[in-house]
């Protein structure tokens, strides 16, 4: 690490910078002089580190005349945060010359870099005699939140807390296990198992193997007991695992919180074992994670789960959009909203059809609702159209297929207007199980994908895109899994219909000019913006499909089938992070662009202004669309007559 010493600069070279930042600009003619001929100037070759956190002590406050830097944590894994990027005009060190402090981020050149360096003792003197230039940089910046904020930051550990959801996204599930797990073995009886729930005050036992204390075959909770036995009212002398629950659902020790929360609400499992080098050393519950996130969203989950009227799903379902506000203030992940989005919408849709049946009667046959285009990737943002059909087993005869089209007719129309009451728009395309086309027995939905297979004009490419990333949203999810296999085995015997897929995913051109500029609209509504989702984020989407189709991969979530990708070695480890830090960057983008419209009551879009992002944003986004380029080289290769 190179300490900054610098030699002399030229003084009226330093005035004349000075003069055009803020805050010096704001002095007087008089005091810029003074000031600049106390200024040293130091080049820093690309990668200097400049200061590192909690060591270096900040003896100038440093002025980017030409270059740049970045800023990041590396916590106590070794994971890197990148936290910010500044440029020509801006500063480093100034919080911590402030404060008196050690740096608290790690500060490095990311090209070769030349800063003016303005002494500690100046820059302090200025602090305290010219009010305006000390408020410029104290309003930017807090100690106590900022100081609290980097050492959570860093730490990755802290003591439980229920007054802000960020603890969701920085405390490991291992570090909220308050004592070792409570076993007992699987012939003991129910009345024992009981017994030693009250003694240790748990509400939940892991099962073991008599012979075999650390082999965990399942688990019983004291919703279990009540239940599988009070309820039936079932001999308590019967051994436990009678009534155990098994597999035992886990999760690892570095997991999340909020991944942890996540799959108790996608799986409506309450409790979970944790699991470190392969031994389970504790169980957390919905209780554990509610005390840290406020309730919220699990609350909002377990509300929807418990109402009984459709209408009542009307007002629920509004109070998603702002439950994501609070996640994306909060520091989530671009893949964490998506996942907290589907799994809502999930509970609202299962819950919504669950209620309409009752209340039209059991369908004449099995059906599955599925869920297509975006919901079908589990990639919904803020505002999301519907894309959904139904797919029903084969009528027994004309009279059965009759009624099945008039049950599931009436059926799909009450569920699609709820479904708009709830706050989902309808599809302009018309995909929706209200069209007769998009409500099909199995059968014809096998035709479907055969035909779109075998003759891949531009219409059956589009249906592609929407109709292939299909999932079970309700139902029989058997009915769903069928298609797939089908849809597995026409497409790898198709490699034509491969061939247009990749054709039309690099027909995107790549958002940026031969000088790495952006490129944007020039006239119109949208002048001066590109569109992230179709520009930007599409192309990763069609990349992994395309070779998720190709190579019969079943997962249907763009970042999901990256990494089932990567395992099987058909793309390297290097181009998986790469696709999924860019995705994801985009995505976060797009994400707060839509918070910001929907903060302003507009309606949100996906068309950003490239210049009112900051300086960090801009190169990440170029960054991220020069990925685009190496997708389209490795298709390429894939498909030398595109």
């Amino acid at each position: 690490m190179k300490k900054g010493g610098g030699q002399a600069a030229v003084p009226e070279t330093v005035a004349e910078f000075l003069g055009k930042i803020m805050p010096f600009k704001e002095l007087d003619p008089e005091t810029i002089r003074q000031v600049a001929r106390q200024v040293k100037i130091d080049f820093f070759p690309k990668g200097t580190k400049l200061l590192q956190a909690g060591k270096s002590e900040i003896n100038y406050l440093y002025l980017i005349q030409q270059g740049g830097v970045k800023s990041f944590i590396i916590d106590d894994e070794g994971a890197v945060t990148l936290k910010d990027y500044r440029g020509e005009g801006d500063y480093i060190g100034a919080l911590g010359i402030i404060r008196g402090a050690l740096a608290n981020l790690d500060v490095e050149t990311v090209e070769d870099t030349f800063c003016f360096l303005l002494p500690k003792a100046v820059f302090l003197e200025l602090i305290s005699s010219q009010p305006g230039f000390s408020q410029y940089y104290l309003k930017s910046f807090s100690e106590k939140v900022v100081a609290a904020a980097y050492s959570e930051l860093r730490r990755h550990r802290m003591g439980r807390s229920s007054d802000s959801n960020l603890h969701l996204f920085s405390i490991q599930v291992g570090d909220i296990i308050r004592q070792a797990p409570r076993k007992i073995a699987a012939d003991a009886s129910i009345r024992e198992a009981a017994g030693r729930m009250a003694e240790f005050r748990v509400a939940s036992l892991l099962i073991h193997e008599p012979d075999d204390e650390e082999k965990i075959i399942g688990i019983v909770t004291d919703r279990d007991l009540r239940n599988k036995v009070l309820a039936p009212g079932r001999d308590s002398g019967e051994p436990i695992r009678a009534v155990m629950s098994s597999p035992v659902a886990s999760v690892l020790s570095e997991s999340t919180c909020f991944d942890a929360l996540l799959k108790m609400m996608s799986t409506s499992i309450h409790h979970l074992a944790v699991e470190r080098a392969e031994r389970i050393i504790g169980v957390i519950t919905s209780h554990d994670i509610a005390l840290l996130q406020g309730h919220a969203p699990y609350s909002l989950f377990k509300e929807i789960g418990r109402q009984q009227q459709i209408e009542g799903l009307h007002p629920l379902s509004r109070k998603i959009p702002e439950m994501i506000r609070n996640l994306i203030r909060e520091g989530a992940r671009a893949g964490h909203i998506s996942r907290m989005i589907s799994i809502l919408n999930d509970q609202i849709l299962e819950q919504l059809l669950t209620l309409l049946e009752e209340e039209l009667g059991p369908p004449p046959a099995d059906y599955c609702w599925l869920l297509m285009g975006s919901e079908g990737r589990r990639e919904q943002t803020f505002r999301t159209d519907q894309d959904n059909a139904i797919i029903y087993e084969d009528p027994a005869d004309e009279a059965h297929a009759k009624e099945c089209a008039a049950y599931f007719s009436g059926f799909a129309r009450r569920a699609i207007g709820h479904l708009v009451q709830c706050g989902y728009p309808l599809c302009p395309g018309g995909i929706m199980a209200v069209n007769p086309k998009w409500r099909q027995p199995l059968s014809v939905w096998k035709q479907y994908f055969t035909d779109w297979a075998a003759t891949p004009d531009p219409q059956e490419l589009l249906h592609a895109t929407i109709f292939f990333d299909f999932r079970a949203g309700f139902g029989k999810s058997a009915l769903a899994d069928e298609l797939r296999q089908h849809l597995s085995a026409v497409t790898r015997r198709q490699e034509l219909y491969l061939l247009h897929l990749a054709r039309q995913c690099m027909a995107a051109r790549t958002p940026l000019s031969f000088f790495k500029n952006f490129i944007v609209e020039k006239d119109g509504e949208h002048k001066n913006k590109l569109d992230i989702k179709v520009q930007g984020i599409t192309p990763f989407v069609n990349f992994a499909r395309v070779l998720a189709l190709k190579h019969g991969i079943r997962e249907t979530n763009t970042l999901a089938r990256l990494h089932v990708l990567a395992q099987e070695n058909i793309i390297s480890g290097e181009l998986l992070k790469a696709a999924t830090d860019a995705y994801e960057m985009q995505q976060q983008l797009r994400l707060v662009h839509q918070l910001n419209q929907l903060e302003a009551e507009e309606e949100p879009d996906n068309h950003i202004d490239p210049g009112h992002l900051s300086e960090l944003d801009r190169r990440l986004l170029r960054d991220a669309f020069e990925v685009i380029d190496r997708l389209h080289g490795m298709l390429r290769t894939l498909y030398p007559a595109v």
